[in-house]
């Protein structure tokens, strides 16, 4: 990066609405220029305030001087990522400033390059660790820089970056790397053009570009949902671009990007891996054919609940339901499951849409919307979302289906009912869970799938493990009763007679769905591992009867399908979001996992902000796993572990 020649403290000409240099205040007509909104006469106050911010490290200067005194002039400016503060009122676009340890002081405001500065005035590419992170903003303001270092682009913690008033042309696609960055200051340059990852940049509220050469932007910025001010005064920009802000403001100017931003190119096809078996040799009978079924699992995200606040960085167009459902429906036909379970179906598209299509593709389908469709009329009834698992006739028969509903289970709970917490926490939930018992046409193997979907927030860690804890409580008593129904007594020609299941945990049991809980979770912990301390902190020193008196176990000796590999990397893609909450848990005793469908390429992620988008239909991926039926050993005995010891020391409590 050059050093600084002398400092630019010219203003630099701007561009009215029609496009000609102008050196009035804002170009069109003021502040108080007829016709235009409220939004538009501030991005021309705010305009004409950078033009009086070009000195060297003027942002700094005037934090600097905000931290060593607070005026009876000052204003309050709330900075999103760091609560209030007073500066002066000639403080420019932008400024904010946490404490005074942030502050840089008018002798340290930047290195002798102007590349980074900390707090103290030293350079340094962090202030200690990650979580004592003490200055997150760079002022490289006046300093007449044609480029900027690239080195700039590793500070990935800066939520502020001022290089306003400098002589740069383009800026660099690596600002995508910045992803904290909330405000981002360019006015006074000779950009022409900006790079498309700043779509990349959703963090952002403010980005200042005024009084530059740009007279497009590019679509790819429509994906920065959530900027407030986007400031483009003074440069000579397209009418329909311009004339958009001026009338309707920065929002409206994004949503017009966002709809006609072109869509790139779909991603490669996610890879199959094949899995070797864990077949001991002494369970199965090696003169029985192989048996073996597919079966996925999809969160497809309800009609009402894609809405443009929630998805703001998705086009209107990927949003809508009817481009949505068709993209969904090809991609569960596409690979052709014999078992799908779908979580945020709503009960109008499941009668109506799927189970339309898919019947016509074999399959058959159980339903149940979520328990509060109870207390309305049928119209609204068919606006609830729920659960539907949807099985190839050609290979299932349906035996028995159940619904769970949690509320009303704690409700019967006797060891509940004087539990506050019961009451306001988990009761007012109404997630679901349907279990089906499907039956082999040609071997007679019976099969237990569960669909389920678990409350999605955070703040009720508790009410997850409650949920889950019910539902494998349920599955107990369920599975018991299935195990004592008479096996087929006809199979076919090949196969040895149908199994008998001694015990509920001998039948091969498939828990899936979408349960908001990361691997890191106490729910993730307590399906895989059959126990939980009551003391666990996902409990968050809530009182739930025996639960937390004595801890959770079930019987089941369950693993995730995607354990086999480690997990993928996410399950849910949202800029606020990345993590895995969608599962498929087998019992280990009576399947094994043969194949898995992989990960999304991570060349095609490097370039979306999230989903859903025109790819993706929906915020979650689906998951696909294969599994092979371990038979019953063929004298009869039980293919069931010995159950558990129930172990509540530090290992159990001590992992999230």
């Amino acid at each position: 990066m050059p050093s600084p020649g002398a400092l630019n403290n010219t203003t630099a000409p701007h561009y009215s609405s029609s496009g000609s240099s102008s050196n009035t205040m804002g170009g069109a007509g003021g502040a108080g220029g007829s016709g235009f909104s409220p939004h538009w006469q501030q991005q021309l106050l705010k305009a004409e305030i950078s033009r009086q911010s070009t000195s060297a490290h003027h942002h700094a200067r005037a934090a600097a001087l905000a931290a060593r005194s607070a005026t009876s002039a000052a204003i309050a400016i709330q900075d999103p990522n760091k609560g209030a503060m007073h500066i002066p009122q000639t403080a420019a676009n932008g400024l904010t400033l946490s404490s005074k340890k942030e502050a840089q002081s008018d002798d340290t405001a930047a290195g002798p390059d102007g590349t980074d500065v900390n707090g103290s005035g030293k350079a340094s590419t962090s202030g200690g660790d990650e979580g004592e992170q003490s200055w997150t903003t760079i002022d490289m303001g006046g300093l007449s820089l044609r480029n900027l270092a690239p080195e700039l682009y590793r500070y990935d913690f800066l939520t502020s970056l001022f290089i306003n008033h400098n002589n740069l042309t383009t800026l660099s696609p690596d600002i995508a790397q910045l992803k904290k960055l909330t405000i981002l200051d360019a006015s006074g340059n000779n950009l022409v053009s900006l790079p498309s990852e700043m779509g990349m940049l959703t963090g952002l509220k403010e980005l200042y570009l005024f009084d530059n050469k740009l007279s497009m932007l590019p679509p790819e910025l429509g994906m920065l949902f959530n900027l407030d001010m986007l400031g483009i005064e003074g440069n000579p920009m397209a009418d329909n671009i311009r004339s958009l802000a001026q009338r309707d403001g920065t929002q409206a100017v994004i949503a017009f990007l966002r709809d006609s931003c072109p869509v790139p190119l779909p991603p490669p096809e996610r890879e199959w891996i094949s899995i070797e078996p864990d077949l001991p040799p002494s369970l199965g009978d090696d003169s029985a054919p192989t048996e073996t079924f597919n079966a996925l699992s999809y969160n497809v995200l309800g009609e009402h609940y894609a809405t443009q606040s929630m998805y703001g960085y998705t086009p209107s167009w990927a949003l809508a339901w009817e481009y949505r459902k068709e993209f969904i429906l090809q991609e569960v036909m596409s690979y052709g499951a014999d078992i799908c379970c779908l979580q945020e179906v709503v009960a109008e598209q499941y009668e109506e849409y799927f189970l339309h299509h898919l019947s016509q593709q074999e399959y058959e389908g159980v339903f149940w919307p979520k328990s509060r469709s109870k207390t309305m009329r049928d119209d609204e009834r068919r606006r609830v979302d729920g659960c539907a698992t949807f099985y190839k006739t050609s290979k299932f028969t349906l035996i028995e289906k159940q619904l769970v509903e949690f509320n009303q289970i704690a409700l019967q709970r006797p060891d509940f009912k004087k539990t506050e917490d019961m009451f306001n926490r988990v009761m007012t939930k109404d997630n679901i869970a349907v279990v089906t018992l499907l039956e082999n046409k040609e071997s007679g193997s019976r099969l237990i799938v569960v669909n389920v979907h678990i409350h999605w927030d955070p703040v009720f860690r508790d009410v997850k493990l409650v949920q889950v804890a019910m539902l494998m409580d349920e599955l107990d008593k369920i599975a018991e009763r299935f195990a004592k129904f008479p096996p087929k007594l006809n199979v076919a020609e090949g196969f040895p007679p149908a199994p008998k299941y001694t015990s509920g945990t001998q039948i091969p049991t498939m828990i899936c769905g979408d349960f908001n809980s990361e691997p890191s979770s106490g729910v993730y912990d307590y399906m895989s591992s059959g126990s939980l301390s009551g003391s666990h902190e996902d409990f968050m020193n809530h009182t739930y009867g025996r639960y937390t008196a004595d801890g959770m176990t079930h019987r089941f000796p369950l693993k995730s399908a995607y354990a086999n590999i480690g997990e993928l990397p996410f399950t849910n893609y949202t800029p606020n979001f990345e993590g895995i909450i969608d599962y498929v848990w087998y019992n280990q005793n009576a399947l094994a996992v043969t194949g898995l469908l992989g990960e999304v390429e991570r060349g095609y992620l490097s370039k979306v902000v999230g989903f859903p988008n025109a790819h993706f239909p929906s915020d979650h991926i689906c998951i696909l796993s294969e599994f092979r039926v371990k038979h019953p050993r063929a004298d009869g005995g039980s293919t069931a572990p010995t159950p558990r010891r129930v172990d509540f020391g530090s290992s159990s409590s001590g992992r999230r």
